[in-house]
């Protein structure tokens, strides 16, 4: 059996179809090349078009002439599994941030508005998702493990090849449309909402001047609108989570994820046009494809500088190996493979759930210095040109300056029309890792906990201005009046009384953010929640022991959340921890922590530690680790 499986696998020369396989692969990176934005329009693209489509076809062909598409289809399993291994463990290691991306896709605005422009079904909606999203984000993960696992091991591969043919169209479609998704193009979206909702309440009254709303049906509990609005891009398919941005700099370009999704595709399909021919592996072909699937998983491991998924990679395919030899009846099987690695990814997302992503690639991870995080995007290049049509000949010139030299076009009316003035983008700008992290609290929205802290007492003080008390006489109204723009002068004595001078808030005073503070403390503790009411608070006495001490030893402690000022004082209400709190964007906090509590300490803008609620140190263990204490 083994003889006639090898001779199968070898075609007509084992030898001329293994050419024949990296002439095809080679083509494909051609014709990646061929497509991506660094070569557009350029006679490089030809050139790898031109290549990658010949060799693609000349390949092919002597694939199929040669009987050498089942071992392609093998070379297909290695890169397909290892790939998908990795990718999966990629998301499961962080599912509640894939679980963000999902919610994004599931905006009315996303992907759903592909739906109602290419079929006009305008109420269609996949909001009733984002509920599910941290569920459905960890049923991807483990399926494309489970998948991985199977399509190299050759296990139910008739079934796997399927379920990968069709996770592989629904991903490439996924990022066809982000690719392709024009924020400036519109759609007709129709929603129904419950008369006293916030939305309908917003909404009606914009109705009766915004040609974009339309009120379609109106009842005594609900309305329904019709509402003209602009796509929601996403801009990071989320392929790979955070890895690639966190240890290469940057996530794939929506183009770039399409055609990664492109080429596996093509790869899926190859598998799944010999699934019929592949049999269960033999040890020998088990030791290979592992070898080899391992060697990719392991070119992987090195790009995102993360050497586990190759452990994870030896344990699920090696238990797998183990169950189906010892499982006996019951579990020595494909039962058995698909529940011990299903168990062994439970037992990973379940961790990483409870505490921390295994390896942190956000840039708030343990020894991230905030300060340079803050500051490493770069500047954009641009240049403005201006853009002419040859009357006779129809064709566009473009220039930079009107000058002596360029005076033949823009002086010549009669030959060339202006066209447009247009931005060119030379050098495209890089944002920084970190953009919204500004701590800050309302000065309407102090309490005696935020006055009495320092920092913010200083502030106050210093935003303090001198002003004149000026009183109406028949009135008793006052208009204080900045005393360095003070003129008595200006005043009628006979109307108005001029008063004591007051020190008084500045007007523009509004708000303090606390940002540099934290930064340029030398130790500082910070408590990250983003919802005070649905946090998990079990360790709140460690909390208030840490917040006692901290007090005690000159450290400040904050906390950081979205909560109003009403929701503040109910949590101190309930809890205790009586802390100065301020406010940060949402999103961030995403960014920042997954555990709703989380603990982080900064020195001088390093995170050093970062515990989720589950992990809270004790006060003496952080001062042994951490913390300076004299």
């Amino acid at each position: 059996m083994l003889k006639s499986k090898t001779k199968s696998l070898s075609g007509k020369s084992l030898l001329f179809n293994s050419f024949a396989v990296i002439i095809n692969l080679l083509a494909v990176v051609f014709l990646v090349l061929g497509f991506h934005e660094t070569y557009s329009e350029t006679t490089a693209a030809l050139v790898f078009k031109i290549l990658g489509f010949s060799l693609l076809g000349i390949s092919i062909g002597a694939l199929i002439i040669f009987e050498g598409m089942l071992l392609f289809a093998y070379v297909s399993r290695v890169i397909v599994g290892g790939l998908f291994i990795v990718s999966g463990l990629i998301k499961a290691n962080d599912p509640k941030g894939f679980a963000y991306k999902l919610e994004e896709y599931f905006e009315d605005g996303a992907l759903a508005y592909r739906v109602k422009d290419l079929f006009g079904w305008e109420s269609f909606s996949l909001e009733f998702l984002i509920d599910q999203a941290l569920f459905l984000s960890i049923l991807i993960c483990v399926l494309e493990i489970l998948l991985g696992a199977l399509i190299i091991l050759g296990r139910r591969l008739k079934l796997a090849s399927w379920l990968t043919l069709a996770m592989m169209v629904f991903f490439t479609l996924l990022t066809w449309h982000t690719k392709e998704c024009d924020p400036n193009s519109t759609f007709t979206d129709v929603d129904t909402y419950g008369i006293s909702s916030p939305e309908a309440q917003a909404k009606i009254p914009q109705a009766e001047h915004n040609e974009n709303i339309t009120i379609l049906n109106k009842t005594s509990t609900e309305v329904t609108i019709r509402e003209v609005k602009k796509p929601q891009c996403v801009d990071d398919c989320g392929c790979f989570g955070d890895a690639l941005k966190g240890s290469v700099g940057r996530s794939l370009t929506p183009s770039e994820s399409f055609w990664k999704d492109l080429v596996l595709l093509y790869l899926v399909i190859i598998i799944f046009a010999s699934r019929r021919k592949i049999a269960p592996n033999t040890t020998q072909e088990n030791t290979i494809l592992i070898f080899f699937s391992l060697l990719f998983v392991s070119f992987f491991s090195y790009i995102f500088g993360w050497g586990f998924p190759i452990i994870f990679a030896i344990v699920i395919l090696l238990f797998a190996l183990w169950i189906k030899r010892t499982g006996g009846k019951i579990f020595g099987n494909d039962l058995g493979i698909f529940l011990v690695i299903t168990g062994i990814c439970a037992l990973f997302v379940t961790y990483v759930l409870m505490y921390r992503p295994m390896k942190d690639y956000r840039p708030y991870h343990v020894g991230s210095n905030l300060i340079e995080r803050m500051n490493d995007g770069e500047q954009g290049e641009y240049e403005n040109v201006l853009v002419y049509k040859n009357k006779s000949t129809g064709e566009d010139t473009t220039f930079t300056a009107l000058d002596e030299s360029t005076k033949y076009i823009w002086g010549n009316k009669d030959k060339w029309e202006f066209v447009e003035r247009r931005t060119i983008t030379i050098k495209e700008a890089i944002l920084p890792s970190i953009q919204q992290f500004n701590p800050v609290i309302d000065v309407s929205s102090l309490t005696a906990t935020e006055k009495e802290f320092d920092y913010i007492e200083e502030t106050i003080d210093s935003n303090r201005v001198k002003y004149v008390d000026v009183i109406e006489k028949s009135s008793g109204n006052r208009y204080p009046q900045l005393l360095e723009e003070f003129y008595v002068e200006d005043w009628d004595t006979s109307t108005y009384v001029i008063g004591d001078t007051l020190l008084r808030l500045k007007e523009s005073f509004s708000e303090i953010s606390l940002k540099d503070h934290i930064l340029n403390s030398d130790q500082i503790l910070l408590v990250m929640s983003r919802d005070l009411e649905k946090g998990n608070f079990s360790r709140i006495e460690r909390l208030k022991e840490i917040a006692e001490k901290a007090d005690a030893n000159d450290i400040d402690m904050i906390l950081i959340s979205t909560a109003t000022k009403d929701e503040v004082l109910a949590f101190r209400d309930k809890y205790g921890l009586d802390i100065p709190t301020v406010q940060n964007d949402d999103t961030e906090l995403k960014a920042i922590t997954r555990s709703n509590p989380t603990l982080m300490v900064l020195k001088n803008g390093i995170v050093e530690g970062k515990y989720p609620f589950r992990s809270t140190p004790s006060w003496d263990w952080l001062v042994k680790n951490i913390l300076d204490i004299e």
